[in-house]
């Protein structure tokens, strides 16, 4: 992968003329323009990542290994556990607690949870509970509905962080999905199989996750400007945020 390199011309601000003859502004508000720009999150420029607002994950080795130091305010990421339940979860625990107490926080949906939130470990997590939304699915409706009811709460501008639980989306449907994040300033977390971590995806952000003794260990697939390479985590006090069954 290449270097983007940008060059700036040194002529004199009186030199400066488009092809029609007129008057372009000065080089020195270009180059403003063009910083501002290339600012922009949708820019990618190699060996960097524009600055993009985030959330701290609560880990310093994650956050310094992450785009931008932390969990993006905005779009699709996608969790890929070896297995369901190895701590993929706890890994969110800390951003959803800085989120959901935060002064005018917005909703934390969790999309037909595989597993019932365990109230009690989220709470003494430092988590409001005030501020969670479970929506409920029928295990026999279409998958499709799954994607639909995840995609409006994304949208919907009501929610700083929606969780889902899907198998196999579609490219396009994944999409759809990182545009309704974008539109809705919400980041979408999506968690997939750690199997589907070939398939092509257009999430910022794609994290593998395999259990350690007493952590995990994090691998960040897709990350543009971020680390490479394992992240060893540990926790400090775990605590289960699913009910058993």
């Amino acid at each position: 992968m290449g270097t983007l390199w940008v060059f700036y011309p040194s002529l004199p601000v009186s030199a400066d003329f488009s092809a029609s003859g007129e008057a372009l502004p000065p080089a020195w508000d270009r180059r403003e323009e063009l910083t501002r720009l290339l600012q922009h999150p949708a820019i990618w420029r190699a060996g960097r990542a524009a600055r993009i607002p985030v959330w701290p994950s609560g880990f310093p080795a994650l956050d310094e290994g992450l785009p931008g130091g932390g969990w993006p305010q905005a779009g699709l990421i996608e969790i890929l556990p070896s297995r369901l339940g190895v701590g993929e979860l706890s890994l969110l625990m800390p951003a959803l607690a800085i989120v959901t107490r935060r002064p005018g926080a917005r909703w934390c949906a969790w999309v037909a949870p595989p597993l019932q939130p365990f109230a009690p470990a989220l709470e003494a997590g430092g988590i409001a509970l005030e501020r969670l939304l479970v929506m409920r699915i029928p295990r026999s409706a279409a998958r499709r509905s799954f994607l639909w009811a995840f995609e409006q709460a994304l949208g919907s501008s009501a929610c700083d962080i929606a969780f889902a639980w899907a198998r196999q989306p579609r490219p396009r449907q994944i999409r759809r999905l990182h545009l309704a994040a974008q539109r809705g300033n919400t980041l979408g977390v999506l968690f997939r199989s750690r199997g589907e971590a070939r398939e092509a995806s257009q999430a910022l952000l794609r994290v593998a996750v395999e259990p350690l003794e007493g952590g995990v260990r994090v691998r960040l697939l897709k990350s543009r400007g971020g680390a490479r390479g394992a992240i060893d985590l540990k926790w400090t006090a775990r605590a289960d945020s699913v009910e058993p069954t």
